[in-house]
């Protein structure tokens, strides 16, 4: 290992216990502020932790277990899309189960395994400020560490000659803000770094900057849509495979708490360390899928207010 990976991998082993020990800080302030000092935070910037393809700015509920099922299908037109596979339908080109978990407010973590690479993940995910009332913080701050290990069979016996090279490490720092009760608004820059590509020309390392936005139409529906900006930045245009930018966009509809999503987005797969640097499909070239997630949410511990249940979400 030479000594840039050995800083990488040691500077992420430092951002999770910045993450940790802040989250421990970060729940004793709670519990000195009085009602009004809570009453003038910033609340629901996104309903979800999640958008469409990306994190948002917002974490589980302390003691909050969420269960996580996601779902992408195949080409929706194109080559490999139309009636003989029900524009996509038929295909599944990658599926998630996982699990996020509220340590505190302010700090979720979260495991899981995608069909896609047969990868495991792991997350850890703190929200440092958060959006006040009064101007006095005029922003969302939450970061992300994640952390990614392939687990399927080598292709080639030369695939993994090093066990590191299964790995691969996702971090960003996410940016977000409430403008109004109906628009919501993020920037998320983000470091993937990839022990190994199929390509020479390819970087390890890719930068990246995301942007991911919230517009509320009626009551109950608003429109959200995140986008991935990664060729042009880090990554050389003369490779032999063609990658495309992520971009997914969605129809939330709210019901009594509950919020059902139609997403469509051109990336095959579901976490960061696989979409950012591997989606091969296009807009413009019938790219498109249909996908959706199911979330059951389960309280651990008995929750103080009465009307507080168990309830199951599709996104």
């Amino acid at each position: 290992m030479n000594r840039h990976k050995l800083f990488i991998y040691l500077f992420l082993l430092l951002v999770i216990i910045a993450m940790q020990a802040s989250a421990q800080q970060v729940d004793s302030l709670l519990k000195t502020m009085d009602n009004s000092a809570k009453f003038n935070t910033v609340e629901s910037t996104f309903k979800s932790p999640h958008i469409v393809l990306s994190h948002s700015t917002e974490t589980q509920k302390k003691h909050d277990l969420d269960l996580r099922i996601r779902h992408h299908f195949g080409d929706i037109g194109g080559k490999f899309g139309g009636a003989h596979t029900l524009y996509g339908l038929d295909v599944a080109t990658d599926l998630f189960i996982g699990f996020d978990y509220g340590v505190t407010e302010k700090l979720t973590i979260g495991i899981g395994r995608s069909k896609h690479d047969e990868l495991y993940d792991l997350y850890v995910k703190q929200k440092i400020f958060q959006q006040k009332n009064d101007g006095g913080m005029p922003i969302n701050l939450t970061l992300l560490a994640q952390v990614g290990l392939i687990a399927r069979k080598p292709f080639a016996t030369d695939e993994f000659s090093n066990y590191s090279d299964r790995l691969s490490y996702f971090i960003q720092p996410i940016i977000s803000r409430k403008f109004s009760s109906r628009i919501s608004a993020q920037v998320m820059p983000a470091l993937l770094i990839r022990s190994a590509t199929g390509d020479v020309n390819d970087p390890e390392n890719l930068f990246t900057v995301g942007f991911a936005g919230r517009i509320k139409l009626t009551k109950r529906l608003s429109f959200v849509a995140d986008y991935t900006l990664v060729n042009g930045l880090s990554r050389a245009d003369n490779l032999a495979t063609k990658y495309y930018n992520p971009l997914g966009v969605g129809l939330e509809i709210e019901t009594g708490g509950h919020i059902f999503s139609l997403n469509f987005m051109n990336s095959e797969y579901i976490i960061e360390n696989s979409f950012v640097g591997n989606t091969q499909k296009s807009w413009n070239k019938g790219g498109v899928r249909f996908g959706f997630t199911i979330s059951r949410n389960f309280s651990l511990f008995k929750s103080k207010n009465k009307n507080q249940d168990t309830k199951s979400t599709i996104y």
